[in-house]
């Protein structure tokens, strides 16, 4: 039976709302995922392993660094 945990990383990230600002529209459109915030300070983008790599890349070149 796999990890729960493990699969949570390999399907969502969380990240501070503000590292967002200005890709949020941008990553829902072009990415199958969905961003929520969980309060205002912090949001996750849930999504398929694959577009979750995606998401990440996309982030790094955008210059968000993730926890």
């Amino acid at each position: 039976m796999p990890d729960p945990a493990r699969l949570r990383d390999s399907t969502e990230i969380v990240l501070p709302c503000g590292s967002l600002d200005g890709l949020r529209d941008e990553l829902e459109a072009e990415f199958t995922v969905s961003v929520f915030s969980r309060s205002e300070a912090q949001c996750r983008i849930v999504g398929s392993p694959v577009e979750i790599k995606a998401v990440n890349d996309y982030l790094a070149r955008h210059g968000v660094s993730l926890p």
